[in-house]
């Protein structure tokens, strides 16, 4: 579960200036979070299969956010898939 000390670390890590809490790099960057600790919970419960349907929820919307990154400001978007460990 992503807890309130952790979700405040990577909007630090992502946000373009200090009121920035809900841009593209933002949201993505705490999709990925997300993402990873679920994907380690279907590890442990593959039978899991609510939880399987999320994550690909959240995968495909962190692949619009990117889409939209990369077509909007493409330094950024490397930015964050530099940051993040994504594959473009």
């Amino acid at each position: 579960m992503l807890t309130t000390r952790k979700k405040q670390n990577i909007i630090k890590e992502h946000q373009a200036h200090e009121t920035d809490t809900g841009s593209s790099p933002v949201q993505i960057g705490l999709l990925t979070k997300r993402i990873s600790e679920l994907a380690g919970h279907l590890k442990k419960h593959p039978k899991d299969n609510h939880s399987r349907r999320g994550l690909l929820m959240m995968v495909g919307k962190r692949k619009r956010l990117l889409d939209y990154l990369s077509k909007h400001n493409a330094r950024s978007y490397n930015k964050v898939v530099r940051d993040l460990g994504l594959k473009k």
